[in-house]
């Protein structure tokens, strides 16, 4: 039979051993000692004084009553030190690191690094391989350490995304960033257009505002009276502008793509004229403006409140031999 414990070595009261108390009393020290390890701190030399119980780790190239004690454990008990060679797996808290260490490789390791690394980490929330930072909470503070603070988001290259999206429900609803290139853009999260992009050189634009002009294809026409035209081409178009639907003196309407006020000018280049007067309608039978007026170019300009939906063409009244082409009759639609 052994006369020790196998892990933390305590002696064992033997058959017809005497003073048995002091075997038992040595494996209580012992006991007291390892029991919630509190270790001061690291050092090769044993202190001047110390309280009864303290425990020290004893440094590389020790001196004095820890000559040659390296690696081990000094407890002082009864005033005397008592020496205990940890094993892997010991777990005990460093006072002096004010960390929680472990025992391993022969020599004490933080349990929990202080530059941790993690392939995945969620806070009361389960992260995912796409998603390997998650977090569930009422909000998130990103904090300064004495001065500034940045969040910074970084891409691989200038056709890749670093963006901000807002959901709701899971489903996207904007997005703000750079999305497929290096300039700042706010997007809607219907279509994912562009509603304001920023370039590098601090230049605005607004990619998605509805702003068109518009033309007809040909040379001239004659309207009769009464007839309404329209328009074949948009020499400039953004925002969704289309054409539908086929005039009686030719041409289609112009679709208005959203809802708002929209800044409408109008220009005519008339050949010839006898008393001929174009207006602008909306859907057919509300005018918007009207330029009457002999040969020559007329224009005129309105602030109108449409809805997507709505559709602009040209009525004509009298008789006129109007130019076509694309700087001759014109309309140009702008929301404002």
């Amino acid at each position: 039979m052994s006369k020790a414990t196998p892990n933390l070595n305590l002696p064992f009261i033997l058959p017809s051993q005497a003073q048995k108390h002091v075997t038992h009393n040595e494996a209580l020290l012992t006991l007291d000692a390892l029991v919630h390890l509190t270790i001061a701190g690291e050092q090769a030399a044993p202190p001047s004084s110390a309280e009864d119980g303290a425990a020290f780790a004893v440094g590389p190239d020790p001196s004095a009553e820890w000559n040659g004690r390296q690696g081990h454990v000094a407890t002082w008990q009864d005033g005397a030190w008592n020496f205990l060679l940890p094993r892997e797996g010991w777990r005990a808290w460093f006072v002096s690191d004010l960390a929680l260490k472990v025992f391993t490789g022969g020599q004490w390791r933080d349990i929990l690094p202080t530059a941790a690394s993690f392939e995945r980490l969620g806070i009361a929330a389960s992260p995912d391989e796409t998603n390997r930072l998650a977090v569930s909470a009422a909000a998130s503070l990103f904090t300064h350490a004495g001065s500034g603070h940045q969040l910074k988001i970084n891409k691989q290259a200038p056709t890749d995304n670093a963006t901000l999206v807002f959901q709701s429900g899971w489903v996207g609803h904007a997005e703000i960033g750079l999305a497929g290139d290096n300039a700042l853009s706010f997007s809607d999260g219907n279509a994912w257009r562009t509603a304001l992009a920023i370039d590098p050189s601090g230049r605005i634009s607004r990619p998605s505002q509805p702003m068109a002009r518009a033309y007809r294809a040909g040379t001239s026409f004659s309207p009769a009276d009464g007839q309404q035209s329209g328009f074949t081409d948009f020499s400039q178009s953004e925002g969704g502008f289309s054409l539908e639907g086929t005039m009686a003196a030719g041409g289609q309407a112009i679709v208005v793509p959203a809802s708002g006020n929209f800044l409408l000018s109008l220009t005519v280049s008339v050949a010839s004229s006898a008393g001929h007067v174009t207006t602008l309608l909306m859907n057919s039978d509300v005018p918007l403006l009207a330029l009457p007026g002999g040969t020559g170019l007329h224009s005129a300009t309105i602030i109108a409140t449409l809805a997507a939906g709505d559709l602009l063409m040209l009525g004509h009244s009298g008789t006129a031999s109007i130019d076509l082409g694309p700087h001759k009759t014109t309309l140009a639609a702008y929301l404002l």
